[in-house]
């Protein structure tokens, strides 16, 4: 598996990590094990959900940047996370959430993302 591959899977782990961390709490509110440390628990768990999300985010930086062997500049990586983010943002609203509000101007944005990508590899 080339560099540029493993980067791009680890950055999709990590986003469905980060994902989780951030808006899982919203799906899940009644799941806190520590209920009387309310709101603190839920950053808590979170925090130790977004742990997970930095060893592969972490690594995925590593092995893409291409300082340090990767094929990627850095504003390569971060263009390509964000697309991944958002990407992996979707799938999770839509088969997590039940999210049945993707319009035309959610496709628009998409595309325009994919045209961030294109023109950062110009």
């Amino acid at each position: 598996m080339g560099r540029g591959l493993l980067t791009i899977l680890l950055l999709v782990f990590s986003n469905a990590f980060m994902t989780f961390a951030w808006y899982g709490n919203l799906k899940y509110k009644g799941l806190n094990p520590f209920p009387s440390w309310g709101l603190f628990g839920i950053i808590l768990i979170s925090w130790l959900i977004a742990f997970v999300e930095y060893c592969f985010m972490i690594p995925a930086n590593r092995v893409g940047f291409h300082e340090l062997g990767g094929p990627f500049s850095l504003v390569q990586l971060k263009v390509i996370q964000e697309v991944i983010s958002l990407s992996v943002f979707v799938v999770i609203a839509i088969f997590l959430f039940k999210m049945n509000e993707f319009n035309y101007n959610h496709l628009i944005a998409f595309l325009f993302l994919i045209g961030a990508v294109y023109f950062i590899f110009k």
